[in-house]
């Protein structure tokens, strides 16, 4: 069963659904990728590897407390006043402190041109939460590769999806606007040989995911992928309708009033919301 919404699921954009999502997305863009291709082009799955403290609550696994009576007393009574001298306790064992660690993995498709990897030409990422979280180590390691691309002869599509963090892709936001008008998600392109160009999708949340055209290597056309459609396979595969809440709440990126409205309509239609509807007028 399809999403009900038209473009991207704002409800996809949950933390606790958006990491799957993301691996789905990539594993069949790969797919997709590789069933038009020509030779000698094929693509590739690669990936980013890192280990970062836990976001779960961490606490010391022993704890170590003074003596009641030194709790009690901030000041133990010298024999002079009658009472009874205390030794100072020693510590003889240090106090183990457990701080877990995940390790995060992250998955990006590359196309390549002659057998055996020789030639990358163009490097496909679908953007993380971690990619657009200042400070988050996935942040930096996702800048430092984009930087290594965009100074290689490497094309570069970024595809962002998410309303939530700070703008990430490659072209700069303040020279985007004015040329695309605001936008809820969007799809960067970058042609190692047209360095100073970039190619941007603008995409609303009320649209449809657009057709991208997907850049090999000069003097070869490029191979168009449609979003939405790859969208709609990974929402029927992976039986989101049975995994996100509709009825009893709203996404976790907030929308705005006109968003709120809009989505409700929507939801109404697919008999997924409890709001009634508005009064005719």
């Amino acid at each position: 069963m399809p999403s009900p919404f038209p473009g991207m699921d704002p409800y996809l954009e949950d933390p606790a659904v958006f990491p799957d999502l993301h691996d789905r997305l990539i594993a069949y863009l790969s797919e997709t990728l590789n069933s038009q291709l020509p030779p000698p082009y094929y693509t590739g799955m690669a990936s980013r590897v890192w280990v970062e403290t836990s976001h779960r609550r961490i606490g010391p696994d022993v704890v170590v407390l003074p003596p009641t009576s030194q709790r009690n007393d901030a000041s133990p009574q010298s024999p002079s006043g009658g009472g009874v001298a205390i030794a100072a306790a020693v510590a003889t064992e240090p106090v183990v402190v457990h701080v877990p660690h995940d390790e995060t993995r992250e998955t990006l498709v590359e196309i390549f041109a002659d057998p055996g990897g020789e030639r990358l030409v163009t490097t496909l990422e679908i953007l993380s939460l971690s990619n657009k979280t200042p400070g988050e180590q996935g942040r930096d390691l996702y800048l430092q590769k984009q930087g290594e691309v965009l100074r290689s002869k490497v094309h570069l599509v970024e595809i962002d999806l998410l309303r939530a963090g700070k703008h990430t892709t490659a072209v700069p936001l303040d020279l985007s606007l004015p040329c695309t008008g605001p936008f809820d998600y969007h799809v960067c392109i970058h042609r190692y040989d047209q360095w100073e160009d970039y190619s941007v999708y603008p995409i609303r949340l009320s649209h449809c995911l657009p057709t991208i055209s997907v850049p090999l290597l000069p003097g070869d056309q490029p191979v168009r992928v449609d979003l939405q459609a790859l969208l709609g396979r990974c929402y029927d595969v992976g039986q989101y309708r049975r995994r996100v809440r509709y009825r009893d709440r709203t996404p976790v990126q907030p929308l705005s009033p006109e968003q709120v409205q809009w989505a409700e309509q929507v939801l109404r239609q697919y008999g997924l919301s409890e709001t009634p509807p508005a009064p005719a007028t």
